[in-house]
């Protein structure tokens, strides 16, 4: 009530009592919100409608994928001598959550196993109401959650209460500026965290609405990280199920979800399970993650914070990229054919780097926005005057495509995904050339061939889109072949590479192999709140381009500024024996100056390798690392570190150009 008194005092009119039962759509953007009194004209709409947003989002065909599920909670009779000023306590363990309630005990539950409810259609008159409760289905669980209480099985009980709750696929809220329409803001599916999320989030769209850009990184929730697929009733009864108990499961580095799986799968899949991979879920497509040796049957292991099974088969694949050649599915990338007279300068125009020069060749380079922010991280690759293909993450896939979209204005230019189409296999390492080299008539010496290269070739009986680029440090190539022709070129890749040792490398070898090399990552290690400067990726910034470029005023004027006080680093441990993965706190002369952001193992270098944003009272320069002694702290035990502004493994780039 008194936030709603506040707002008034604003100038902000709350209607109470009308159903708002749609948003008017022109030209792609709000225009008004629907009511059973009239429409409201307006610029922006925020669908804060619970467990009833997908639905609403539907009418003006935004997805918004949550599900309602039973949510319950039990209410003792009186406790004699509980402390009513107990705070509220968890045990995962038990599923059960716990508050005074009165003079009574209030257990909460989040059970491992859930119900959806209403997956059709929630009711629309439904409002603060109770669903039957399942005792039966329930009774395991409460009788868990009270053992942890035990005073809680010697009193009666008050209530018993089942209610609905929304929640997400990936269970993060689903937050921000819907990708189908323009100015359609979200804030749903809390995850029954509403209470203690709710003001944070409704700050965070505030400035994002008011600035046009939100001021925190939320890569991890906004509603664009998500797939339309996940949206079907089939998807949303199967994920929901496990989604609710996730809410007390320890959340392992490694843990993948295992409901509502097998549904995106790679043209070349049957071929990776035939070649012992074992999957994780990417964005809604499986995934390889690592792979076994002959005779040893994939599994998964007891998730845990140290070296599992598979760590010893995950250095191996690594140590093949650097030593040999490494074959690795990517058809998960986000795929998108920009074509028209105009396709050039409208993706010059939205990337900060110069792509819009001869054909034939891959640019890396970011979408910024005005404040000159990083929104995507990605490959532009001419084809000819009026054709681009543009490759970035499997996250980015709703995100890069409604930026495009929203961008290209009147001019002559239109956007395709064309995810679906294009398998993406990477042959990566010294050994890459002469195993492609074998299978094509194209010559792909270094002086025919240079790095950044795109061209077709023939390969088998295919026609590929090949691409002389490298996440991973290495000589190497990306392959595009149709759909149709995946398998054909892989299973000559494979019979071709026999003699040289090829090996089927997983996304855990990636990740090594891009951080010992200090490539960027958008959403683990650069976010929305970076400047491209701090981000270390200056050099992917033409600020000479005579049309410019969004955010380029931005950039420039940082850059005039004088040296970075916030910048992105690498960071070693000396120890070889402890992990890192994100969030470890960095230390300089004993001074927390920043955390990492993303980490791994560096197989090559020797020990746990990440990328820490560190942010000083000075410029971050070379001297200022040399100069420091850097610690991480690691679990509670700081261990020596060393940090650095260029690439700690081939930093002159010899071996991506050989």
């Amino acid at each position: 009530m008194s936030m709603a008194k506040g707002a008034r005092m604003q100038g902000v009119q709350i209607i109470e009592g009308v159903p708002a039962t749609g948003v008017v759509v022109k030209r792609g953007r709000v225009a008004a919100v629907t009511t059973d009194q009239g429409d409201i004209e307006c610029e922006f709409v925020v669908n804060c409608a619970g467990m009833w947003a997908r639905q609403l989002g539907e009418r003006s065909g935004v997805s918004i994928p949550l599900q309602a599920a039973e949510h319950y909670y039990l209410i003792t009779d009186t406790i004699p001598g509980l402390d009513t000023g107990l705070p509220v306590f968890e045990d995962p363990s038990s599923y059960g959550y716990y508050r005074p309630e009165g003079d009574g005990l209030m257990i909460g539950l989040f059970e491992s196993v859930c119900a959806p409810w209403h997956v059709d259609r929630i009711p629309e008159t439904f409002s603060f109401g109770e669903i039957p409760p399942d005792w039966e289905r329930m009774a395991p669980y409460l009788e868990r959650a009270m053992d942890r209480v035990p005073v809680s099985h010697d009193v009666g009980v008050r209530k018993f209460f089942c209610g609905p709750e929304s929640f997400t696929p990936d269970l993060q809220p689903i937050v921000g500026e819907s990708p189908e329409v323009a100015n359609y803001f979200v804030a749903a599916g809390l995850n029954s965290i509403g209470i203690l999320t709710g003001g944070g989030l409704g700050r965070v769209l505030a400035h994002w609405i008011v600035s046009g850009q939100p001021d925190v990184d939320v890569t991890g929730f906004t509603i664009d990280r998500l797939q339309p697929g996940q949206s079907t009733p089939d998807y949303r009864t199967a994920r929901t199920v496990e989604s609710l108990g996730m809410v007390y499961a320890s959340h392992f580095p490694n843990k993948s979800m295992l409901t509502a799986r097998g549904v995106g799968l790679s043209p070349i899949h049957a071929g990776l399970v035939e070649h012992q991979a074992f999957f994780r879920e990417v964005s809604g497509w499986e995934g390889a993650d690592w792979f076994t040796p002959a005779g040893i049957e994939p599994r998964d292991a007891t998730l845990s914070w140290g070296r599992e099974h598979w760590f010893d088969y995950w250095a191996e694949e690594h140590r093949a990229v650097r030593e040999g050649v490494g074959l690795m599915d990517m058809s998960f990338m986000s795929k998108f054919l920009v074509q028209g007279r105009d396709a050039g300068a409208v993706l010059d125009r939205v990337s900060a780097n110069r792509v819009d020069g001869a054909s034939g060749v891959i640019t890396y380079t970011q979408w910024l926005n005005v404040a000159g922010l990083i929104e995507a991280d990605l490959t532009v690759t001419k084809l000819d005057d009026e054709t681009f293909m543009v490759v970035a993450s499997d996250n980015a896939r709703q995100h890069a495509l409604g930026w495009l979209r929203r961008h290209i204005g009147d001019s002559h230019a239109f956007v395709t995904d064309v995810t679906a189409a294009y398998a993406q296999i990477n042959v990566q390492g010294p050994l890459s050339r002469q195993l492609l080299q074998s299978l094509t008539t194209v010559d792909l010496s270094n002086d025919a061939f240079p790095f950044r290269t795109a061209r077709m070739i023939d390969l088998g009986f295919a026609r590929v889109l090949c691409v002389r680029i490298t996440y991973l440090g290495e000589l190497g190539y990306e392959l595009y072949p149709s759909t149709e022709q995946a398998m054909h070129v892989y299973r000559r890749l494979l019979d071709a590479g026999e003699p040289l040792g090829v090996r089927h490398v997983g996304l855990k070898a990636l990740a090594s192999l891009r951080m010992e090399k200090a490539y960027r990552d958008y959403g683990h290690d650069i976010d929305n709140t970076d400047c491209v400067l701090e981000a270390g990726l200056g050099f992917a910034v033409a600020l000479d381009k005579d049309q410019g470029f969004i955010g380029r005023d931005t950039v420039a004027a940082k850059k005039a500024a004088g040296p970075l006080r916030r910048r992105l680093v690498q960071v070693l441990l000396l120890d070889a024996s402890p992990l890192m993965f994100h969030g470890e706190v960095v230390y300089r002369n004993g001074r927390a100056v920043g955390y990492v952001r993303a980490a791994s193992y560096g197989h090559t270098l020797g020990g746990a390798v990440g990328l820490a944003m560190i942010e000083a009272d000075e410029p971050v320069t070379p001297g200022y690392l040399a100069e420091g002694a850097w610690e991480v702290d690691v679990a509670g035990t700081r261990y020596p570190a060393t940090a650095s502004l260029s690439p700690m493994y081939d930093p002159a780039n010899e071996r991506i150009r050989s």
